[in-house]
């Protein structure tokens, strides 16, 4: 009985004398990078203070939020419905969606945010109206897409493609069984992705969705570009006239960091969740049919 309580109990690694000077060597070196930081002038870590809460800092970045929330929101319904056109059995959808995906994960979202930007050249007037009749209004897109409508709807419709394909894989993930049962019970096919497929392909959705929403805080940077006074645009506007660059860039990078941190962390919450529960499935379930005497089949 001893030596099964022994067997069971777990072994204690050793530490062995390469890993000690190893956390030596990166404990020194981790202390000596931190000591040039905070003690080079050049970083002007007072200049860095002053400006961390500015108000232009501050209304930049609540533009970010918005643009990330906007869009992260928007992409995932476009997504979705792009995820559903390209599982379906009607070739022209299917392969409409699969064009949508391959164009804009195949160019850059800076050149797409550009494009829309500057989209009047191609259509200086849009016209929205009843076909066959004269009813109609007239639009000026020059007018229309100013700086935050080209940047929202680029970031929207390049983050759909990625949702997309993010959510194909969660429905790619559902067992071919469950699918088979739903068509049993002679389920539509909108009550079966709405009861069958989506419920279960959460929790391979979830955390790349996840991932997708920091890259998109981050992403939203390149709109400054357009002019769009989000976070970055904000620091650049004020070192254009301090000329104090690299604390403006750090006062950016450090909102950056803060804001990631904190959305990993529900991040981490969400995993662990899916993760536990995705777990307690049963591997196997074995049916035993009984007749109406109680005699197993």
């Amino acid at each position: 009985m001893g030596s099964i309580d022994a067997a069971l109990k777990p072994r204690l690694r050793l530490r062995t004398p390469s890993e000690y000077a190893g956390w030596v060597l990166s404990i020194l070196a981790g202390i000596g990078i931190l000591i040039s930081v905070l003690t080079n002038p050049n970083f002007k870590w007072g200049v860095v203070a002053r400006y961390f809460t500015h108000e232009s800092i501050l209304r930049g970045l609540m533009l970010t939020i918005f643009l990330t929330l906007a869009s992260m929101a928007l992409g995932t319904l476009l997504g979705l419905g792009l995820a559903i056109m390209r599982s379906s059995q009607v070739k022209p959808v299917s392969i409409a969606a699969g064009l949508y995906i391959t164009l804009f994960r195949g160019t850059p979202v800076l050149v797409q945010l550009i494009f829309w930007f500057n989209i009047s050249a191609l259509y200086p007037n849009l016209s929205i109206g009843i076909p066959f009749t004269d009813i109609s209004t007239a639009i000026d897109t020059n007018a229309l897409m100013g700086p935050i409508t080209a940047a929202l709807i680029g970031l929207t419709l390049n983050e759909a493609a990625y949702m997309a394909e993010i959510v194909r894989g969660g429905f790619s993930a559902v067992g071919k069984g469950q699918i088979e049962a739903a068509d049993s019970l002679g389920m539509s096919g909108a009550m079966k992705m709405r009861k069958v497929i989506i419920p279960q392909a959460m929790p391979s959705i979830i955390p790349a969705t996840g991932n997708q929403f920091i890259g998109m805080f981050k992403e939203t940077s390149l709109v400054s570009v357009l002019g769009v006074a989000e976070l970055l645009q904000s620091a650049q506007l004020i070192y254009a006239r301090t000329y104090e660059t690299i604390p403006l860039l750090i006062v950016a990078s450090l909102w950056y960091l803060v804001m990631t941190l904190l959305l990993s962390y529900p991040q981490s919450k969400l995993e662990q969740k899916y993760s536990r529960s995705s777990s307690r499935l049963p591997r196997k379930t074995k049916v035993v049919l009984t007749d109406p005497e109680g005699i197993a089949r």
